[in-house]
């Protein structure tokens, strides 16, 4: 058993308050042949700095920026090593400081915690995050090679190089000790599919049944094709702030709060470890759950998102996430990712999880609805921009402006779609605080932000 060291759980404490106050992104398709990389990262960084009320013009948001952090999970995609270097090229940043971040699934989210780490640090007061991916350089079977090699070459790339095979027997190990059925995984597709079908951006969105997924063709059993996400093109920003900054650029800012945990990459070789507790959960919680399975995180659990929430939540001061969090935006590459990380976050006490979808509480109106946005199943996981993108979803639904960005025409037009006669607004009434994942490979980082409303 792996135990915490003294000084392994204390806390990060920020030195300075750091704020989000704008975000923008591309459409995300299959592909993008019209566009390059580059203007494909105009498109969102445009978005972000001309679509978000901000108080300055683009010009002079531009000049108060002093660092930038770019997410891009492989180079491979465009055969174009220190890619970073040309995007600050092309949007004009050059001489300023930029850093190129790589955590796998989860690079996204670890470019705003790097991004937000500045800012907190006084490094920057003002910080460009800006991440892309474009899939559609390659064909499908090198794309999920690619992908693949996220994973330890020496354990689970053997299991046959696409990323389903890696979780497909996590699935099996999770509805063996948690009684989770195919058809609560089947709800989790149905429903963040459907929910793509209100954003303009999305990928793969569908009106989905729970017999049409389960009667969909099969990827690495027991996981089916509507229950994994897609390869896809695509970029996100967000503008990053010191809190002086910050109500200078904005009348609805939000302040951030973020962690990130790591695990090692050899999913069958987890060693057993003490579940660091979340602050509503009373020591000796998990005896008995332990005492039966013998081994946590085990193949259900990510250690990695447990301790990402254990010290954003205690950094935000929450107590009770189902009760003070009014939306999640999670990482549901795959379905079982998706149920698998409830327990992880205090959704649900672990061996309870199925029960945060079969409730209703992960629905539009439930409790604490989940992936408004569509997604990773229904909208995309253009990697490198995911956990951005993500972010910029709770952002929109915290300042009120969901159906901004998702109800009017203009973004409809933008992305070559017609609006949906049946389009429905899934803002949350009143969104005071809202939680992203970022998550990457099968759990090796995965990061935790939190944006509540500060105005």
């Amino acid at each position: 058993m792996i135990k915490f060291g003294k000084g392994n759980l204390r806390v990060p404490q920020w030195s300075r308050r750091v704020f989000m106050v704008a975000g923008g992104c591309t459409p995300f398709r299959k592909y993008f042949p019209e566009y390059k990389l580059e203007e494909l990262v105009m498109m969102g960084y445009k978005m972000m700095l001309e679509d978000n009320d901000l108080k300055m013009s683009p010009k002079e948001i531009k000049d108060q920026i002093q660092y930038c952090a770019y997410g891009e999970f492989a180079d491979h995609f465009q055969d174009q090593l220190l890619c970073e270097a040309k995007i600050h090229d092309y949007l004009g940043l050059d001489p300023l400081w930029n850093n190129g971040i790589k955590t796998g699934g989860a690079t996204g989210g670890a470019a705003v915690l790097n991004g937000a780490m500045a800012v907190a640090s006084g490094y920057a007061d003002t910080v460009l995050v800006c991440g892309w991916e474009r899939m559609d350089e390659v064909d499908t079977r090198t794309g999920n090679f690619y992908i693949s090699t996220a994973a330890c070459k020496d354990f689970e790339t053997r299991m046959g190089r696409i990323y389903s095979s890696y979780y497909a027997p996590m699935a099996n190990r999770f509805a063996e000790a948690y009684n989770l059925s195919e058809v609560t995984r089947a709800k989790v597709a149905v429903k963040n599919r459907g929910y793509a079908m209100s954003n303009p951006n999305a990928q793969q969105p569908g009106h989905h049944t729970v017999e049409e997924v389960l009667e969909s063709r099969m990827s690495a059993y027991p996981l089916r094709f509507l229950e994994c996400c897609a390869m896809t093109a695509g970029s996100a920003s967000v503008l990053l702030c010191n809190e002086e900054m910050a109500y200078k650029l904005s009348d609805h800012p939000v302040e951030l709060f973020m962690a990130g945990g790591t695990h090692t990459l050899r999913v069958a070789d987890r060693r057993h470890m003490e579940i660091p507790l979340l602050p509503n959960e009373p020591e000796g919680m998990y005896d008995d759950l332990l005492a039966e399975s013998g081994r946590w995180p085990g193949f259900e659990s990510f250690l990695a998102a447990r301790f990402a929430a254990y010290l954003a939540y205690r950094m935000a001061g929450i107590k009770e996430p189902l009760d003070e969090l009014d939306l999640v935006e999670l990482h549901d590459a795959f379905t079982i990712s998706d149920i698998q990380t409830y327990g992880d976050i205090g959704l649900r006490p672990y061996g309870q999880e199925p029960d945060y979808i079969e409730s209703g509480d992960a629905y539009y109106g439930g409790k604490c609805p989940s992936n408004l946005s569509g997604g990773l199943l229904g909208t995309m996981h253009a990697v490198g921009a995911t956990g951005i993108w993500q972010a910029a979803e709770v952002l929109w639904q915290i300042q009120g402006k969901y159906d901004k960005f998702h109800g009017d025409e203009k973004w409809w037009q933008r992305a070559g779609k017609e609006k949906p006669a049946d389009w429905k607004s899934l803002q949350v009434p009143d969104a005071k605080q809202g939680l992203w994942i970022s998550h990457a490979g099968v759990g090796s980082h995965v990061t935790c932000g939190i944006l509540r409303k500060a105005w």
